[in-house]
Parts: structure tokens; C-alpha cells; sequence
């Protein structure tokens, strides 16, 4: 059966994380992706851990991809991009806002050869305004986009989450925009930009806490472990000192939940009978239920609020999180070689189509793995191939 996106091919100006990870998520749907790296290399082939000499993270985000090194710079690997990107119908770059105009292959340059490209532009603050320039890592983004307000307990320094989040939100957009535009150059035969700002990609994530704010005008606040709108709906503390996550979002659940653990006086409290007064009257509610859940020991716990059809589950570490049963049954681990001898193991895709795994075939190529095969393509023959290799064109 053909993969999803056989036949699409993807131009990829990628660094680190936001563009890698987008294009990474079109190779594994069966996008060609032609990722074109300065002859250093992208940065994150230094990224630890290493493994056997290589990024083990850079091959993993690089997976299903061919490695083009060029020096765009030069007048040379500029153009010969050109030439490549007129059979591209995709392009994505995470460059600051400029560079890619600098080098002769923004938007409007490509357009003048390939009008029906898909061009993808993912920065920290978007091609426009007055922050289109400012340095917008990973952290810095969590901070000025109202993550990290909402985070920890009230009063107490917020902290960092252990993901991601900005630079995955904003990879997450820019594969949806990127295949919204493929859609539209199919049915409609025109090209599409797509401005994508990390900023605004977590921004729109908070649904809860921006509509908090534009609809009352109230600002979201520190919670701690609590939620925006239900109650109990947290992490507690069990007697062998883990952490269990419940959540009793209906009448239903929460009358179950009180009689697993033995409150049912609660229910009969006027402060308690609704979703609404729960919330209202969390402060007292909490510690009761925080008390008995002390009694119970977190696996046997979890066994009898899962049986009673009660969301739960105790806190995992990576470990457990992706060697248990489950976890296992559905081959949420696999292992893929680079036809050298090494190998890696690595999450496959979370997408299953047609109840099979979406294939890995290769980690991230070498670099500069595949030169001669994509410029021979654009009349690049070998001793040609050899003058740019000496010139510092390509390797």
C-alpha cells in the first residue's frame, strides 16, 4: 500500500527541534524530505546524548530523510538549491525572520520558479512585528507566552515543564498548515505561505486560560497540581509514597469516587452536589479526600478507581511508561538501523494506519549522505560533483 504522502517532496531548512520535528512527521507519512544543511552541519548533531558518535535526538527527529550540505552562501549552492526547489512542492525553514531573503530563497524568490510551493515559516514571534527578531527559544517562549505564569504553586517560582512544549506546539502547527496547503495546492493548484510563531502556537494551546481571561477578564492564576475548572481533579499522595493522578469530572464519577474512599457524607453536603460547587468549595474538599487516599496503597488503588470506570492513573517515569504491558502490546518501541551496523532504539510514529505502525525505516542519513544523488538530478554529474566538493560547495 502506498504511504500517505508518496511523491511529495519537502525542501527542509531545519535546525534543532520546530522544523526537524514537522518535517520529521511528513517523512514518516512517506514524504521525501531533502534536508539541506550548511557543510558544519545542523547544530543538533551535537545534541546528547551520543551514541556511537552520533546525536541519538538528531537521529531520531532526522529520521526518513536525505541529507543535502551546501553552502548557501555561495552563489553556486544558491543556485542549485533553486534548481532543486523547482521540483519541491514543500518548504520548511525555522530561520529567523530575513535569513532565508538574505540568502536569495525566501518566499518571493522561490515563488518567481515554483508559484505553487508550500512554503513554511516557522520563528520564535512570526515574520511580522516588532519581536520578529528576538532570540525565541524553547524556554523563553514558555515564558513570555503565559505557559510558565499558570505553573506550580501560587506564589512560588513556576516550574520549567520537562517537554518541549513551545517547540513541539509550533512543529504540531506547522505540519498541519504544511498539509493544509498541500490539500489546497492539489484542489486548488496554488501555493500557500504559512507564518508559524511559537508564541502564538502556545498561546492557542491555553484554551482554558485564555478564554478564563477574554471572557471575564480574570487572569489565570498559579493552580498547583489542581485543575482550571473540576474538583477533585489532581495528583495525591498514596502511602508508599507515589503519586496518583484522578479526576472525577461528572456527578457520577465523583459519587463512585466517594464511595471507593469511603465519604459518603460528602455527598450529602450541599457544597459538594454539583461540578460547580465542587470547584467553588475545593479547599475543603480536597484534604478529605487527600486524607483517606493516604490509606490506599497507589497500585491497588488505582486496580479499584479503574474498575469503578474512574479516571486515574499513578505517575509513571519513562521507564514504566513505555515497558509496560500496553505500551508493548502496540510496539510503541522500535528499533531502526542506518544499514552501517548502528542502531537505535525510538518511538515510532503515534499514528496507526490501518492498524499497522506507520514504518521507520532509517535514522537521520549522514551528512551531506545523499549530494550527489539529489544535485546529479539537477545535471550535477560526478567529476562536476568533485570541482564543488574542492570549491567548499558541498560534501
Amino acid at each position: 500500500m502506498k504511504t500517505p504522502l508518496q511523491g511529495i517532496r519537502v525542501i527542509e531548512f531545519g535546525n534543532f527541534i520546530a522544523g526537524p520535528f514537522c518535517g520529521m512527521l511528513l517523512a514518516d507519512m512517506g514524504a521525501e524530505v531533502i534536508k539541506i544543511e550548511p557543510l558544519s552541519g545542523d547544530l543538533a548533531r551535537a545534541i546528547p546524548p551520543i551514541i556511537d558518535g552520533k546525536s541519538a535526538a538528531f537521529m531520531t527527529l532526522n529520521r526518513n530523510k536525505k541529507s543535502l550540505a551546501l553552502d548557501l552562501k555561495s552563489d553556486n549552492g544558491r543556485s542549485l538549491t533553486l534548481e532543486i526547489l523547482k521540483s519541491a512542492n514543500v518548504i520548511i525553514e525555522n530561520n529567523r525572520p530575513g535569513v532565508m531573503q538574505r540568502l536569495g530563497l525566501g518566499e518571493e524568490d522561490v515563488k518567481k520558479i515554483n508559484n505553487k510551493i508550500v512554503y513554511t515559516s516557522v520563528s520564535g514571534f512570526g515574520q511580522t512585528g516588532e519581536l520578529k527578531n528576538r532570540a525565541g527559544i524553547n524556554l523563553i517562549i514558555e515564558a513570555l507566552s503565559g505557559t510558565l505564569s499558570v505553573m506550580g504553586e501560587k506564589g512560588e517560582i513556576p516550574p520549567r515543564p520537562g517537554l518541549q512544549t513551545a517547540d513541539i506546539l509550533g512543529a504540531m502547527f506547522a505540519t498541519y498548515s504544511t498539509l493544509a496547503g498541500l490539500i489546497g495546492q492539489i484542489q486548488h493548484n496554488q501555493g500557500m505561505h504559512a507564518d508559524v510563531a511559537l508564541i502564538e502556537a502556545s498561546i492557542a494551546s491555553a484554551v482554558w486560560e485564555t478564554t478564563e481571561y477574554l471572557s471575564n477578564g480574570i487572569v489565570p492564576e498559579q493552580l498547583g497540581h489542581s485543575h482550571r475548572a473540576s474538583a477533585p481533579y489532581q495528583l495525591f499522595e498514596t502511602n508508599d509514597k507515589r503519586y496518583i493522578a484522578i479526576g472525577a469530572p461528572s456527578d457520577a464519577h465523583f459519587k463512585r469516587l466517594m464511595s471507593i474512599l469511603d465519604l459518603n457524607d460528602l455527598l450529602e453536603n450541599p457544597k459538594f452536589i454539583s461540578y460547580s460547587s465542587r470547584k467553588e468549595n475545593e479547599n475543603d474538599l480536597v484534604p478529605a479526600v487527600a486524607d483517606k487516599i493516604m490509606d490506599w496503597d497507589s497500585s491497588n488503588l488505582e486496580i479499584k478507581l479503574t474498575e469503578a470506570g474512574i479516571p486515574c492513573g499513578c505517575v509513571r517515569n519513562y521507564k514504566e511508561a513505555l515497558n509496560n504491558p500496553h505500551s508493548i502490546e502496540r510496539q510503541l518501541v522500535t528499533e531502526i538501523g542506518d544499514g552501517q551496523g548502528s542502531k537505535i532504539k525510538t518511538i515510532r510514529n503515534p499514528v496507526l494506519i490501518n492498524n499497522k505502525p506507520i514504518n521507520v525505516d532509517n535514522l537521520a542519513p549522514e551528512l551531506g549522505q545523499h549530494s550527489f544523488e539529489i544535485l546529479n538530478e539537477v545535471g550535477v554529474d560526478k567529476n562536476a560533483f568533485c570541482k564543488l566538493v574542492s570549491a567548499g560547495i558541498t560534501t
